[in-house]
């Protein structure tokens, strides 16, 4: 599906980027794209206005040329994002003014087709297209609310791309349906008067659809937000000390810089090494990551399907060995550890090849591909040179709780083809005691 969306999209910037370059050309900023789709908006209202005051009950021309216009003024909503990126002149501003004008633009939209529904006296068919504005509104407030507040919420059906597609091609099939079949086409329950379809139905029913998933898009996104937020609010304290005990230490990684080389292990790093112990060893292990606070463990390993095909939209899973806990469980890294701590960015940057950042510290550069054997394995670049990635060891000496002591971080890796093993430190320049 994701590859079928991906080809789809890359279809239409095909189509539309010649486009979007002749509106660069004759000096249209994004702005001015985007106040054009709002004016054919409010063209569109005129339309249905004008259809409901001038014309009779049966005539559905009106739509038919009001789908037309609606479809054409979505294709600006598309072209001033790409206007804004080719003539790279996106602000922050341009979008706040985007989605501000796409909402007055929508709402206008609305009013016109609620016009056109009340004056022609399709009374309930004007109540769900009401209540599909109130759905298409909340969809947009509740990502926007939500955002603010630190979390994504994105999901969902009937985002506004879809909306749009569906109330045009509708409108436009019931224009095109009228002129073949009038508007007099009616369908009734068998054995009954009780009437289930008229030709006016092609552009009503889908609307009735739309009231329905707007309306539930919204809810479910309120749900995602409202897991997303109390996901976070259930951190005690207690569990909010421990989470920056880890998390501080490892965001103030980025303020130390590569040191000139690989290091000789000393003695005590050896005995330091050997207090931790080892987790298990399996084929989808890639590296793992330890700290001096306590022996729990964090496992970057490969992420199979249920086939046993590598994700290659997301080819790497973390999750955690609790060493402390009793069983020594495995678990999923919670929200915050994941955004900030301790999850990982993949890249896909060609075959079998991706390029891995931590979200805590992007400096270190990190690789993913097949090996000489066949295997996929993490490499890790040290000196200029591709190593195999095995673990990496925070050290903590002492300092606070809000700024504690990071003489260094080693990195362990090997030679691929020596199988020399080498620790790679990253040092803090502010410490002048690092070894």
């Amino acid at each position: 599906m994701n590859k079928l969306r991906d080809k789809l999209q890359l279809l239409i910037y095909k189509v539309i980027n010649p486009i979007v370059r002749l509106f660069i050309k004759i000096g249209l900023t994004p702005n001015m794209v985007t106040f054009i789709g709002l004016v054919f908006n409010m063209a569109v209202a005129g339309i249905l206005i004008f259809g409901a005051e001038k014309s009779n009950r049966g005539d559905l021309s009106y739509i038919g040329w009001a789908g037309a216009v609606i479809l054409f003024a979505g294709i600006f909503d598309m072209l001033d994002g790409q206007v804004a990126r080719l003539s790279n002149k996106s602000s922050k501003f341009g979008a706040l003014f985007d989605s501000v004008l796409d909402r007055y633009s929508e709402m206008i939209l609305f009013f016109g087709i609620c016009y056109y529904l009340v004056g022609h006296h399709y009374f309930l068919s004007s109540v769900f297209a009401f209540m599909a504005l109130i759905g298409s509104m909340m969809v947009s407030y509740i990502r926007s609310r939500a955002e603010g507040l630190g979390v994504s919420c994105k999901g969902g059906l009937m985002q506004r791309p879809e909306r749009i597609v569906l109330i045009s091609i509708s409108a436009i099939a019931c224009g095109i349906t009228y002129y073949f079949i009038g508007s007099d086409f009616k369908i009734y329950f068998p054995g009954t008067k009780i009437q289930i379809f008229e030709t006016i139905s092609i552009f009503t029913f889908p609307i009735a659809l739309m009231a329905v998933l707007t309306n539930w898009t919204a809810i479910g996104r309120l749900k995602e937000a409202k897991i997303a937020l109390e996901e976070d609010e259930k951190l005690s304290s207690n569990t909010k000390e421990k989470f920056l005990g880890v998390l501080i230490p490892l965001m103030m990684i980025s303020g130390l810089v590569f040191s000139n080389g690989a290091n000789a292990q000393t003695s005590k790093q050896l005995n330091e090494a050997e207090q931790f112990p080892l987790p298990p060893v399996n084929k989808s292990m890639l590296f793992y990551l330890q700290r001096t606070p306590n022996t729990n463990t964090i496992v970057y390993a490969l992420n199979y399907d249920n086939k046993n095909i590598l994700k290659e939209s997301d080819p790497v899973k973390v999750y955690w060995i609790r060493y402390t806990e009793e069983g020594t469980p495995t678990k999923s890294l919670n929200f915050i550890e994941k955004k900030f701590a301790y999850g990982i960015k993949t890249q896909k940057s060609g075959k079998d090849l991706w390029n891995l950042k931590m979200v805590a510290y992007d400096k270190l550069p990190i690789t993913l591909r097949k090996g000489k054997h066949g295997s996929y394995t993490a490499f890790v670049k040290i000196n200029n040179k591709d190593y195999v990635f095995q673990k990496a060891y925070i050290k903590i000496e002492g300092g606070s709780f809000w700024s504690p002591n990071i003489p260094y971080i080693d990195i362990y890796a090997k030679d691929e083809n020596t199988k020399k093993e080498i620790i790679h430190r990253i040092s803090n320049p502010k410490n002048k005691n690092n070894g």
